[in-house]
């Protein structure tokens, strides 16, 4: 039975057109051998006689019953369009699968999708979509275990804003935009006002026409005051389960220990590393991956075994990533950084061999991790 793979989806698709959508579809199942290049004729082709979009954002492509001779092999390839596709009639494509299927293999990826497209509530999670694995559970019919929305997408640090009012519907739209809250959320956190924390930052919080946990942090390009208290930044929470108390948890350390000032000189990353992570102490190093490929497997490996000869504690973040601060010495743990080439790694050390690891582990760096030259 054809199925849905993490392997086969891919995220961050941009498309003028589903016909351009259907082109750049078709090009990734060549390059997975499973179709001849003339197959997209027949994808095509199938799309002025019917259109292949099925409801909730999802569209699925597929060759004419002449064009089947062009199918090396049964598989699909998913590509995921953040900005959507118009695919006709008001209706936007959001998940784009291309499906090539020599008889009627095809009927089981439709039989899967019977309960996304049955689940209105979906339309939202796959457009704003942002893991394969996720995805991969969606078009499964699965809803994927729900996380904290607080990423770039939901920090500001230079708004135009210049009063309060102004800050949090800053901080409003940011959430809006990434399908965690709605319009009635948006109206109850304006009619409300926020609680002065100390140390310049103000809080908001609703429980209002939430779609998902979110925080948004939003700093001001010029800090001014409000009700005699200095505005540096408001955070924004929106509740709709308990994901967002380490935030809170983090924040009343941050007052308690009088450091929530790093916020207002941290930069987007480092911001939301502060709100989700306690600090890591210890010696640091920032170093550029240069592998053509990044860190698959064998440099990955590499990696961990250097980490290893030594006795201090390591950690390791993607800045380029998630920002998540992870054991380096687990191999599981480097791989799900995914790391490609030109992405930084901020490695944290502490223990008494701490100098000597941070400086083996960026000359190992420089030296392509068992890739470089001289390296088979």
């Amino acid at each position: 039975m054809l199925t849905l793979a993490e392997q086969d989806i891919q995220l961050g698709a941009k498309a003028d057109d589903k016909q351009g959508a259907i082109r750049m579809v078709a090009q990734k199942m060549v390059e997975a051998g499973l179709i001849e290049a003339p197959y997209v004729d027949g994808m095509l082709r199938r799309e002025t006689q019917n259109s292949t979009y099925l409801g909730n954002g999802i569209a699925i492509p597929h060759g004419t019953t002449d064009t089947r001779e062009q199918v090396k092999q049964t598989g699909v390839r998913v590509l995921h369009f953040a900005d959507g596709v118009n695919w006709g009639d008001g209706q936007i494509a959001h998940v784009v699968i291309g499906i090539a299927a020599r008889s009627d293999e095809h009927l089981g990826i439709l039989r899967q999708l019977t309960r996304v497209l049955a689940d209105d509530s979906v339309a939202d999670y796959i457009k704003h979509c942002k893991s394969t694995a996720d995805l991969a559970k969606l078009l499964s019919g699965q809803k994927p275990t729900p996380t904290l929305l607080l990423d770039n997408s939901t920090v500001q640090l230079q708004a135009s804003a210049q009063d309060i009012l102004g800050l949090q519907s800053t901080a409003c739209v940011l959430l809006q935009n990434g399908g965690a809250l709605d319009a009635s959320g948006t109206s109850n956190i304006q009619a409300s006002s926020p609680v002065w924390m100390g140390q310049g930052l103000w809080l908001a919080r609703t429980n209002v026409g939430v779609k998902r946990t979110a925080v948004s942090l939003v700093r001001p390009a010029t800090p001014f005051q409000h009700a005699g208290q200095p505005v540096q930044g408001l955070l924004l929470i929106a509740a709709q389960d308990a994901l967002h108390k380490p935030v809170l948890e983090r924040l009343v350390d941050m007052i308690s220990e009088q450091n929530v000032a790093q916020l207002w000189s941290a930069d987007s990353m480092k911001a939301i590393k502060l709100l989700t992570e306690k600090p890591i102490e210890g010696l640091e190093g920032t170093f550029t991956i240069t592998n053509p490929h990044g860190l698959h497997a064998r440099p990955s490996a590499t990696l961990v075994k250097v980490a290893k000869e030594f006795q201090s504690e390591i950690w390791v973040a993607n800045l380029d990533g998630d920002g998540k601060s992870v054991n380096a010495k687990s191999l599981m743990k480097i791989v799900s950084l995914g790391v490609k080439s030109g992405h930084r790694l901020q490695f944290i050390a502490k223990g008494d061999d701490a100098q000597q690891a941070i400086a083996k582990i960026g000359q190992s760096i420089a030296e392509g991790l068992g890739e470089g030259p001289g390296h088979e």
